[in-house]
């Protein structure tokens, strides 16, 4: 099983043996590659019932349908979460994410990558009573993506981490993918947009002083 450069990525933050949640498992690739290579027990998920039989399709293919469980489901529904699982959420907007997680019991692992609003994702699962455990930042095939592992438990965080990220902030990677993401949306904002140019400058600003 060969993943994409991100699923690659999010295989590393699930902790090996524990059960794993893939919430919109797509092909269930990741679930595969966990369950051969991890030691993970998975219950691949999905809203699509067409995205779910291709799912199914793979498992069988790969003879692993008596141990990777799935389920045609909105988000967790229907499934009894346990403390100790590692929940998946890849590919998903942050308004839908937030409302699968304020939704349903959840366990004291979450693996997160949102394709928009990175920023309120961490205020609203902050919130819930998790803490960023680790922050990722890549490009798989030229598109940015940020992958955060939330643990449960307590931690304080400046406005600056919840927009940068309490790790990213630090990273230079994504340091010059900001830097150079923010310049280009200064120069493409007309001149009379003086509060959109002057607040992509601050945040310019911040950035550099989180050296």
């Amino acid at each position: 099983m060969i993943l994409s450069k991100r699923l690659e990525v999010v295989a590393t933050l699930v902790d090996v043996g524990s059960r794993v949640i893939d919430v919109g498992c797509d092909h269930a690739y990741l679930d595969i590659y966990l369950t051969k290579n991890n030691n993970n027990k998975c219950i691949a998920t999905d809203i699509n019932k067409n995205a779910l039989e291709n799912a199914i399709k793979n498992i069988k293919k790969y003879r692993l349908s008596k141990k990777i469980e799935t389920k045609l489901t909105i988000g967790l529904s229907n499934i009894d979460v346990k403390k100790d699982d590692n929940i998946v959420i890849c590919g998903l907007g942050t308004h839908t994410i937030i409302e699968i997680l304020q939704s349903n019991i959840l366990s004291d692992t979450l693996i997160i990558s949102s394709n928009n609003d990175i920023e309120k994702l961490r205020r609203e699962v902050v919130s819930m009573g998790y803490y960023i455990d680790s922050e990722i930042f890549l490009f798989d095939k030229n598109v940015p993506y940020i992958i955060i592992k939330f643990k449960k438990g307590q931690k304080k965080y400046k406005n600056i981490d919840y927009t940068f990220g309490p790790i990213l902030k630090h990273n230079v990677e994504y340091r010059n993918y900001i830097n150079n993401k923010y310049k280009k949306i200064i120069k493409s904002v007309s001149i009379k947009k003086v509060n959109i140019r002057l607040k992509y400058r601050i945040l310019l600003l911040k950035l550099k002083l989180c050296h």
